[in-house]
């Protein structure tokens, strides 16, 4: 790939990194259609129980109905995957699945313990869980994508 490429992939990569960032803070801690609460109505909420929260969104569906469901079960995965695909995009460093598995289970603590601690959300160890899987599958998909542009276009970067 052309040195000129190459610093032209980067620059939009950063960009839309920004840009994902921007939204993901959004999402995470503005947006009020995400249960989102008044100021007056803000407690302490969290679930230090793996599984229990995927687990009451898978059984509870019909109940919850389809929207709550996607957007708390795949919203947490999809939310990720940017991070996962971008980074290794705009960084040589972090071309190593299990750095990018490391830094999106980071990104995901510091999510929730801001969550809890500004009462915004609910500190959740399912919700990590799931940021994690959607940061590795973010990876995955780049990996597959960098695979198949080297075997393409042949092995020079």
């Amino acid at each position: 790939m052309k040195k000129e490429t190459k610093h032209i992939i980067r620059t939009l990569g950063t960009i839309l990194f920004i840009l994902y960032v921007l939204a993901l803070i959004y999402f995470l801690f503005f947006s009020e259609e995400y249960g989102r609460a008044a100021m007056e109505e803000r407690q302490y909420r969290y679930n230090l129980i793996p599984f229990v929260e995927i687990r009451r969104f898978w059984v509870y569906r019909k109940q919850l109905g389809l929207m709550a469901v996607v957007t708390n079960l795949f919203g947490n995965v999809i939310g990720f995957l940017p991070f996962g695909f971008i980074l290794p995009v705009i960084l040589d460093k972090m071309r190593s699945g299990w750095l990018i598995v490391l830094a999106g289970f980071g990104l995901s603590v510091t999510v929730e313990v801001i969550q809890l601690i500004t009462k915004v959300g609910c500190f959740d160890v399912d919700d990590m869980i799931l940021n994690t899987a959607g940061a590795a599958l973010g990876y995955l998909l780049f990996f597959i994508c960098d695979h198949l542009r080297r075997k393409i276009y042949g092995k020079k970067i």
